[in-house]
């Protein structure tokens, strides 16, 4: 009989690893890879915006790949993963100080504190969210011979990708051409899946490169990251409609506030949950197409992506 896998366990496990690694690279000190002294108050802010807070989702999904990819080794006492793992969650929080911002959607909370501009000013926080983006590339090209030329350029390639015109920003982008107008869900489907989807899906693709994953294996792991990004957006909605700022972090409502179209508002409340089931049920088949061994890690961490009320 197979042996239950403690997904809180092995969270609590990869997570030190990557608060310690965050909090050391993040430094107030000195920049990591250079050690030449950054600004305090610049620094200061790209702490704020990292440190002490969020899901980790992102790391841990690459955490969750490298390990199914190289036999269960694990992900965080490997250097290269280790390195991904923060990389994603630098862009991603460099993302969401922007995202902040009054010239895009001008919130106020997240992660149950004040952004990033509320707390530092606008232009400290244009500079934090600069600053962590360059930083997470600075943590895959390391001057010592941790992480090989081939992955770095590898891993710098899917990163960047994932955070650019084709990705992250290209969706942000159509998220702001399309405030008060009515998407189909194909268009809707589009936007979250380079908005929100393209950053999840390089998570796993970049945690099976640092296992240096097979062709059908990545391929798969592909799907399963597609499958997982889309369902997070799709509950992300849900929880917009149905939980309130506390327990959220953040601003509750405010897509319907600020007339942005979303799954809920295209589908209703119970079709997209249901829709969120059936990405689930997708990725779970990508996980069985993928050929791995020990998947435990990622079908736990797709079910929790589901069950979330934050």
């Amino acid at each position: 009989m197979p042996v239950a896998f403690d997904l809180s366990a092995w969270m609590i496990h990869q997570l030190a690893a990557v608060e310690h690694a965050l909090d050391t690279w993040v430094s107030v000190d000195a920049s990591p890879e250079t050690g030449h002294h950054a600004p305090a108050e610049l620094m200061a802010a790209m702490r704020y915006a990292v440190l002490d807070g969020g899901k980790r989702l992102r790391p841990l999904l690459v955490l969750a790949a490298f390990e199914a990819v190289s036999g269960g080794s694990d992900g965080a006492s490997n250097p290269v993963a280790l390195r991904a793992a923060c990389a994603v969650e630098l862009i991603h929080a460099y993302s969401l100080v922007h995202d902040d911002m009054p010239c895009m959607d001008n919130d106020v909370l997240r992660r149950g504190k004040p952004t990033v501009h509320v707390e530092f000013g606008v232009a400290n926080a244009l500079l934090a969210g600069d600053a962590l983006q360059v930083l997470a590339f600075e943590l895959l090209t390391p001057d010592v011979g941790v992480v090989s030329a081939s992955q770095q350029a590898q891993l710098c390639r899917l990163l960047s990708r994932a955070a650019g015109c084709a990705g992250m920003a290209g969706g942000q982008a159509i998220d702001l051409a399309s405030v008060g107008l009515t998407l189909s869900e194909a268009q809707l489907r589009q936007m979250h899946r380079l908005k929100t989807g393209a950053l999840l899906q390089a998570c796993v693709v970049m945690g099976a490169t640092c296992g240096n994953a097979n062709t059908a294996a990545t391929a798969a792991l592909k799907d399963y990251g597609a499958a997982v990004g889309l369902a997070f957006q799709v509950v992300d909605d849900v929880l917009d409609v149905i939980a309130d700022s506390e327990t959220l972090g953040k601003t509750a409502g405010k897509d319907a506030h600020n007339e942005k179209p979303t799954y809920v508002s295209l589908m209703g409340l119970e079709r997209a949950r249901a829709y969120a089931c059936e990405l689930q049920a997708q990725a779970m088949d990508a996980l069985t197409r993928s050929g791995l061994g020990d998947v435990r890690a990622l079908e736990s961490l797709a079910a929790m992506v589901i069950q979330r009320t934050c």
